[in-house]
């Protein structure tokens, strides 16, 4: 653990971080008297009445100060040792935090989210085993489990004032199920109330055991990737604090602030991080010390190993920033440094044009170590990857999971929604973007079959379409698990990826068909530049849908998030016929009876649609006929069933609903459409060949090995 002197030490860190976020208010001591307040509550705030919010204070508390790009109002300066033989990590950091909401608190929030893996009765864990991975979870050695132990929380008073210790004050909280157990949120009830625009200052110092890779955090031989690895304040909102406790299905949420953080790792270990490196400093007894600075972010984590091959590249393209990518490759990947450059590149270049420029100048990508079980998360500037040693050039591995992460630095990391309550902002969005982005890119993307464990690759010559990308194979089998208007928290965790990624993927995907690329791409870069470095929610995404594309889509967001009800149209019955007329006529006078063609060459159709599912879309009808016309109808798609006629001077050979594919998030595509002509010949040449490549398939494999 780094223990500091702790009085010049404050004062030099408090300093630090003023100058940075220079511009907000004045740091307000807190004074030994008054209440010791804080609630049980997830939310706990008091009203402000509007004379206590003078003029001299600002509307908007949270406006981002001349030069900044954020409110800046949660602010770190952190000092921290790891220790790889130990697995220890020990800190010491100064929290500036500011009241941006128009209601005072009482206490402080802290995120502690490593004593998820403390023991089996985390609430991270008891979330596990609904989703079926409590087993190899919970049967872990005992080297594996990880925790954090908070040692001291002290106030800072201002100028000369000694600080107050607030250590014995604190207490687990557990507002989302009430488990006793769970140690993943700890409240510090605070002497006086933080009012609108005021200032704290909280010396906070803790001990962590580094677990083997939790949820993508943690150490494996000498690999680590630190994440969520400090005690982290929650975001007050003016009804009060969304702090949530940590939960196996969802991540995380925070304020944008200035982060200077000092790392203390062996010598000769390469370090990478959020931010850039200001400074490296030997400090004689075997560790070296290096300083990375980053303003405007809502988060920090970084890695550090060894083995680490270093490769740099510039990206440039017109009408855009540079940026500087810095990736730190396993010696076994280096050959594959290029494909990772190329999938970050695409990301800087397309989101930067569909939806604004990557601001920050710089971004480092880690590619973890094997088994590690770090691949594939993101944090501002810094992201980890995720290859294979064989990595075939037709599958966009490692493109896939690099664009991805990459793409997070814009859906996250700059528009930055709450992930514990609306996770499908980021996620679902940038899902939607990934598969859009390796399109435009031309990224090849064929099917990969693995075997032996996953270790040798064979590739198939069947590309992958987008919607595949968006994950409609998960989707459709989990569609009606969860209203994805429930809080991300809450979903069932077994299904919740699928509501979070793909059905919002899918949706976007549905409005781009619906309403085309250039109004789709107008509503993502109009809510890109209102909210970038702020916190929005749905509901500020859905006033600018309908703002942008000048309709009220009310209906169809009713549909994807308000509710949980399938999509699902089908073809239920096709018939054509001659005209004829068989029964009594009135002829001559008098009934008669007749059998005959009246039709002259007509022929009439019958096409019965219908709604099997209860979510309702607008569809086209297509149908088909022998002289090779093709007629469609629209239907409003909210009846049970509709019935279509059509006479017309050829037979109709099929119908098909939908027949654009506009609809991705209809569950069932093999009843979309009906065909009148015989199938057989080619459903047995489809399977033949199927058959013939299975077994070319096992002789190449017998070849292999004999």
């Amino acid at each position: 653990m780094v223990r500091l002197a702790r009085f010049g030490a404050t004062a030099v860190a408090v300093a630090s971080l003023t100058v940075l976020v220079a511009g907000t208010a004045g740091v307000r001591g807190q004074g030994p008297g008054g209440p010791a307040g804080g609630q049980a509550a997830s939310k706990t705030a008091g009203p402000v009445s509007p004379a206590a919010q003078s003029a001299t204070r600002p509307v908007d508390l949270g406006a981002p100060a001349p030069g900044a790009r954020s409110p800046r109002n949660a602010n770190y300066s952190i000092d921290a040792r790891l220790d790889p033989a130990r697995r220890t990590l020990g800190g010491r950091e100064i929290i500036t935090w500011r009241n941006i909401t128009p209601s005072a608190t009482s206490e402080v929030r802290l995120h502690l989210y490593w004593n998820a893996w403390k023991n089996t009765r985390s609430t991270w864990l008891q979330d596990a085993a609904l989703g079926g991975q409590r087993g190899p979870l919970a049967d872990r050695p005992e080297r594996d489990w990880g925790w954090t132990t908070v040692t001291a929380v002290r106030l800072l008073g201002a100028g000369a004032a000694p600080p107050v210790d607030l250590t014995a004050r604190g207490r687990y909280v557990a507002p989302d199920d009430g488990n006793t157990e769970d140690q993943t949120l700890l409240a510090v009830p605070l002497p006086t109330p933080v009012a609108p625009g005021d200032t704290v200052n909280l010396e906070v110092e803790w001990n962590a055991r580094v677990p083997r890779t939790f949820a993508r955090t943690g150490g494996v031989g000498r690999f680590f990737f630190l994440a969520q690895w400090f005690p982290k304040v929650a975001v007050l909102e003016p009804e009060g604090w969304n702090a949530h406790q940590f939960h196996a299905g969802t991540e995380f949420f925070s304020d944008y602030g200035v982060y200077d953080v000092r790392l203390r790792v062996p010598t000769g270990w390469l370090v990478g991080a959020t931010g850039t490196q200001r400074s490296r400093q030997d400090n004689g007894d075997g560790t070296t010390t290096h300083r990375y600075l980053q303003e405007d972010v809502h988060d920090f984590a970084w890695t550090t190993s060894p083995d680490f091959v270093e490769r740099r590249r510039r990206f440039t393209h017109r009408g855009l920033p540079a940026v500087d990518m810095r990736l730190l490759l396993q010696p076994e990947h280096v050959e594959q440094a290029e494909r990772h450059f190329a999938a970050t590149a695409a990301v800087l270049r397309f989101y930067g044009e569909w939806f604004g420029p990557y601001p920050y100048g710089h971004v480092t990508i880690v590619d973890p170590a094997w088994q590690s079980g770090a691949g594939g998360m993101e944090y501002p500037t810094l992201f980890t990857a995720g290859t294979r040693w064989l990595a075939p050039a037709g599958v966009t591995r490692p493109e896939g999971v690099t664009v991805h992460e990459a793409g997070h630095q814009f859906w996250y990391g700059i528009v930055g929604n709450n992930e514990f309550e609306h996770a499908w902002l980021d996620e679902g969005f940038n899902t939607f973007a990934t598969a859009r982005a390796q399109e435009a890119a031309g990224f090849p993307n064929f099917l990969e079959e693995r075997y032996f464990g996953g270790f040798v690759p064979w590739v198939f010559d069947i590309p992958l379409s987008r919607h595949l990308e968006d994950g409609w194979d998960g989707y459709r089998l989990a569609a009606e698990s969860d209203a994805q208007a429930t809080p991300s928290w809450r979903y069932f965790p077994a299904t919740g990826g699928s509501i979070t990624y793909s059905k919002t993927a899918l949706w976007l995907h549905t409005l781009e068909r619906h309403l085309g690329w250039p109004t789709v791409q107008r509503i993502l870069s109009t809510h890109f530049t209102r909210w970038q470095f702020r916190h929005p929610r749905p509901e500020d995404f859905f006033a600018v849908a309908n703002d942008v594309s000048g309709q009220d889509l009310t209906w169809f967001f009713d549909e994807v998030y308000r509710g949980s009800n399938a999509f699902d149209y089908a073809v239920a019955d096709l018939t054509t016929r001659p005209k004829r007329v068989r029964g009594y006529v009135d002829e001559g006078g008098r009934p008669t009876f007749v059998d005959r063609d009246i039709g002259r060459g007509i022929f009439e159709t019958t096409v019965v649609v219908r709604r099997e599912g209860e979510a309702t879309f607008p569809v086209d009808v297509a149908v088909r006929f022998a002289d090779g016309a093709v007629q469609r109808v629209r239907w409003d798609g909210r009846a049970r069933w509709k019935a279509l006629h059509f006479e017309r001077p050829a037979r109709a050979v099929s119908a098909e609903v939908d027949p654009d594919g506009v609809l991705l998030l209809d569950v069932n595509l093999t009843n979309n459409s009906r065909t009148l002509e015989p199938a057989a010949g080619r459903a047995a040449t489809r399977w033949a060949v199927q058959w013939l490549g299975w077994v070319q398939d096992l002789l190449m494999t017998y070849a292999f090995f004999v």
